[in-house]
């Protein structure tokens, strides 16, 4: 089973994909994860998306297929695996299913969670995390035990990720909107997309993802 998330940032592609990873026996794949696994491996595609990176520009989508394709030619991934993050645009949709073509498979289910803008602006802005042992809090749904007091190790420290705020997520939406929601459209056409209501409690998003993929 080939899987493909989609979904605004905030909506909880990660945390379903890790679910549905455990569910399903089939693997995670984060294309930011891979690329710094092969920067740091000294592969071919790290040396030259390094080159890339460090030049300030973005990685071609052709590097990011490709280094899908060695990926999921892995032994780990013979069950199938889940994309969380990729593709973004449809030329990458596109390009993503030509390569699986060419390796006789394709993309058996895409899955995108629906959610209400203005509730992933309350969701994200009020995210913190134990600076000691990174456990995650939120100001509204999940709040500590003590107030101040990590539930976890006790710690007494917490810290906000700085684009964690409502112009930088409300940014990060907008270009959701612009450049990813296409490719809904296009999935659509071919018969695999499946959407399911993010604003369900995550247990019920959850069973709505196993019930999507059959």
């Amino acid at each position: 089973m080939n899987l493909v998330l989609l979904g605004p940032p905030g909506a909880g592609k990660g945390t379903q994909a890790k679910r549905l990873e455990d569910a399903l026996g089939i693997i995670q794949l984060s294309t930011g994860d891979m690329l710094r696994a092969e920067v740091s491996s000294g592969s071919d595609i790290g040396r030259e998306a390094d080159a890339i990176m460090k030049a300030g520009n973005l990685v071609p989508d052709a590097l990011i297929v490709g280094m899908i394709g060695e990926r999921i030619s892995k032994d780990d991934c013979r069950s199938g695996f889940i994309l969380d993050g990729f593709p973004r645009t449809v030329p990458q949709a596109e390009a993503l299913d030509a390569m699986l073509t060419e390796r006789n498979l394709r993309i058996d289910r895409v899955i995108s969670i629906d959610v209400d803008d203005e509730a992933m602006v309350e969701r994200i802005t009020g995210r913190f995390t134990c600076a000691k042992c990174g456990a995650g809090y939120h100001d509204s749904f999940q709040k500590p035990k003590v107030d101040g007091v990590c539930d976890a190790c006790g710690g007494t420290e917490f810290t906000r990720r700085a684009d964690d705020n409502a112009e930088t997520v409300r940014s990060r939406l907008h270009a959701y909107h612009e450049q990813t929601e296409p490719i809904i459209a296009y999935y659509a056409k071919t018969g695999v997309l499946k959407s399911i209501d993010g604003m369900a409690p995550i247990d019920d998003v959850t069973e709505q993802m196993k019930r999507a993929v059959g």
